[in-house]
């Protein structure tokens, strides 16, 4: 049997429609694969953003498997975790999703069944659905004149947003390891400073030396912590809101899939009344009643398309509208924490350098 990881989901809520204020379970990777897949089977196609599921990882599990004390193991779950956390915290403040019944059973239940679907998606299956997913848009032949402008808009908005926040996002991975490397270096400088105090025969020198030492240590910590501040609060709220856009777009595909199908329906109908104007002409009376049976039954698909598509434009509406909200509001919120690290990293850094000036002014 296969080695894998589990979570521990704690609940706090006081939507009545919970069975318990409180709740703890635990769930497997492909738990969270399932629910995003069956969130998005019920509400993408009528317009509703679901929010991404993290991508399953072949090398980060293989890491974990080989070595449990590995660095780059520990991250990578710690990364997960987070990732997963985001995910659930979204469905959680959706006003519909929030609702779901499968979402309150992925949070109240103490097990989930084992479906062939959340099965299939929780192994190689969820790549070649991610993959499915981008191979469509490369690759749709379906398209629409888009006669409503705002629609169109927010289209061009939404590419223009993906586009500058994948250049962010690449900028900030750079960042990140640009900081980590300088604290390796950080940490290399601090040891070759230590050694050399051991080896320095002037007493004042020597110990302003492994002051120093003790200082690049101390400052090695501070990088790396802020690395993880540049990670945790800038890189993965950027690879957060690329995926929510990929959501988008799936649910502006739908709409124009909900176009065609109305726009099939007429055809068809129309279609069906020249059939019909054909049985009046050549005096074929017997199969006009059927005809006349088959209008009325193309009429209410046509109306039904209108609705659906009239529909599934409503909730598109609505569902960009909460999105531009809630990214002004997570930005806002990120970017002041994000220059309070940064301030206090600073602040650590002139403590440390201001506690070391003394012990360098005291060589002689």
């Amino acid at each position: 049997m296969g080695a894998y990881m589990s979570y521990k989901v704690t609940t706090q809520t006081s939507i009545p429609a919970f069975r318990r204020p409180s709740m703890t379970v635990t769930r497997r990777f492909s738990d969270f694969l399932g629910l995003h897949e069956k969130l998005s089977q019920k509400h993408t196609h009528i317009g509703r953003i679901v929010p991404p599921a993290p991508e399953k990882s072949v090398v980060g599990m293989t890491k974990i498997k080989m070595s449990k004390e590995d660095t780059s193991s520990t991250e990578f779950v710690e990364k997960r975790r987070a990732l997963l956390e985001r995910f659930l915290q979204r469905i959680s403040l959706h006003p519909v999703l929030q609702m779901d019944p499968d979402f309150r059973d992925f949070l109240e239940q103490d097990e989930l069944p084992r479906a062939t679907s959340t099965s299939a998606v929780s192994g190689a299956g969820v790549l070649r659905l991610i993959k499915g997913v981008g191979d469509t848009f490369s690759k749709v032949t379906i398209k629409m004149d888009e006669s409503d402008q705002w629609f169109e808009e927010k289209q061009n908005q939404v590419e223009a947003l993906d586009q500058q926040l994948k250049k962010l996002h690449a900028s900030v991975e750079a960042l990140v390891t640009y900081r980590k490397e300088l604290g390796i270096s950080t940490s290399a400088f601090a040891k070759s400073t230590a050694m050399l105090s051991n080896s320095e025969e002037h007493t004042a020198l020597s110990r302003a030396l492994s002051q120093l030492a003790e200082v690049e240590e101390k400052i090695e910590l501070v990088h790396l912590e802020q690395a993880d501040n540049d990670f945790f609060l800038l890189s993965e709220l950027l690879k957060d809101y690329i995926g929510i856009i990929q959501a988008i777009r799936v649910v502006f595909h739908e709409r124009v899939k909900s176009f065609h199908n109305w726009q099939n329906a007429q055809q068809n109908l129309a279609k069906k009344r020249e059939q019909e104007a054909k049985f009046k002409q050549t005096g074929k009376t017997d199969k006009i009643a059927q005809a006349q049976e088959e209008i009325r039954e193309w009429e209410g698909k046509v109306e039904k398309g209108r609705e659906d598509f009239e529909e599934i434009s409503k909730t598109i509406r609505t569902e960009i509208r909460r999105f531009e909200t809630n990214r002004v509001k997570d930005f806002r919120n990120i970017i002041i924490k994000y220059m309070e690290t940064l301030m206090n990293s600073q602040q650590q850094l002139i403590k440390y350098w201001e506690g070391f000036l003394p012990e360098a002014k005291a060589i002689a």
